[in-house]
């Protein structure tokens, strides 16, 4: 009897097979994992204070040094910065510089570069667009203070106050209002929350417009998290709430080309250059000189990249979504979530390449959040197999194939990190 060989991990989709994704990590020579951060190597909280990252899986990225990276809309620095959480995690600051334990890769949409050392720039910002950049925290809280003026019965004085705290993150290169808090203190008045989501909507406009004014125009553009995809301008298109699920929670104020996609370029750029003193798109290279559609960045890799030197990507997120809807009398797809381009973009030069690239899922629908759809598992045969993605069923043609994928959330994928990374010291 002829045993057929099972098909390849990047032919896959779904798959639980992790001894063969941790096979793959552990003897892959040319290697470079590209991860994205909340969700995927930690849990999602409602306050990014709250998060925690564990030292195992820290130790575990340097078994990888120089064949890791990560790509996050959030950033290395300020107090809700992964810097922070990577010195409480070690006891100290001094101790993460001394082991170089900060992670190393592109933070702000792609816009904050940081190496092992913690070393921090900018490539492609300037001061201006800092300088506008750092006074958006304060019309954050000062918009939202306006919003509930009407309502002291639900919330105001102090109450108000640490719920504004929690939600204002003073990032340096990418300010937000993060509404999770406030999803769960307006429950009950789901009417509310989504007018709230409305008025934070108007508030980026109008810093839009502010920016224009101050001769700042296309500098900056805004990322709603999580989205249902692009409009036909090119703008994303923030998910209303309906019913009990909170939709888009991050409106983040972003410098334009801080789109993960085009982070993919910025770090492959940086992994040619260690492995052969050259860097493809040249030294100066930034996600702020990038194309923004699929196909212009998935060009520029096959006209600049050697293919003999190209590694297998292993792109890891957990934010993807779609939504089917009717317009017109027909079915439409809306795809979006803050990973699917990038990991789209990551399976597209595997094909292109044949290096076998793999989409790597993390399940992050069991934390404090519920904007997060769980795979659906079902036993066939003794064995547990995923039925259902993230994605919407009705969405048939979906081009994004997720290879492997963890139902058991971040502790799932960090341990098999863990168990790769061990291998492959």
């Amino acid at each position: 009897m002829s045993h057929v060989a099972p098909p390849l991990l990047h032919q896959q989709m779904f798959s639980l097979d992790h001894a063969a994704w941790v096979d793959l990590l552990a003897t892959t020579e040319n290697l470079l994992i590209i991860q994205d951060l909340d969700g995927a190597c930690m849990g999602l909280v409602k306050d990014p204070l709250d998060r925690v990252v564990e030292i195992g899986y820290l130790e575990a990225t340097q078994s990888f040094d120089g064949h890791f990276y990560v790509l996050t809309n959030g950033e290395h620095t300020g107090k809700r910065g992964m810097n922070g959480l990577v010195e409480r995690s070690l006891g100290g600051a001094e101790l993460a510089q001394l082991g170089r334990y900060y992670l190393p890769g592109l933070a702000a949409g792609g816009v904050q570069w940081q190496t092992r050392a913690g070393e921090i720039s900018h490539p492609g910002v300037s001061e201006a667009e800092l300088a506008f950049l750092a006074a958006v925290p304060e019309k954050i809280g000062d918009r939202l203070r306006q919003f509930f003026a009407p309502y002291p019965d639900l919330l105001s004085g102090a109450a108000l106050e640490q719920a504004i705290q929690a939600s204002v993150l003073d990032n340096m290169a990418s300010p937000t209002a993060n509404l999770n808090t406030f999803h769960g203190l307006l429950d009950g008045h789901r009417e509310l929350y989504t007018d709230l989501q409305h008025a934070m909507r108007g508030l980026m406009e109008d810093l839009l417009h502010d920016a224009a004014r101050q001769g700042l125009e296309g500098s900056f553009f805004v990322h709603y998290a999580p989205n249902h995809g692009r409009g036909p301008n090119g703008k994303e298109i923030p998910w209303f709430s309906q019913g009990s699920e909170s939709g888009t929670t991050d409106f983040q104020f972003m410098l334009r080309g801080a789109i993960k996609e085009a982070g993919v370029l910025a770090l492959l750029n940086r992994y040619y250059a260690a492995r052969t003193g050259h860097y493809p798109l040249g030294e100066s290279f930034s996600v702020r000189q990038a194309p923004h559609s699929h196909g212009e960045l998935l060009n520029l890799v096959v006209q600049n990249f050697v293919p003999a030197l190209m590694p297998t990507l292993v792109g890891v997120g957990d934010t993807v979504t779609s939504v089917v809807v009717t317009e017109d009398g027909q079915p439409v797809a809306k795809r979006g979530g803050s990973d699917r381009n990038f990991l789209h973009l990551i399976q597209a030069i595997g094909q292109r390449f044949d290096t076998g690239n793999l989409v790597t899922y993390v399940d992050s629908s069991g934390g404090e959040l519920k904007n997060r759809k769980a795979l659906r598992l079902e036993e066939r045969s003794g064995t547990s197999v995923v039925v259902e993605g993230p994605g919407d069923a009705h969405d048939e043609d979906d081009p994004l194939m997720l290879n492997v994928v963890f139902p058991g959330g971040y502790r799932q994928y960090c341990q098999a990190f863990q168990t790769a990374a061990a291998r492959r010291a």
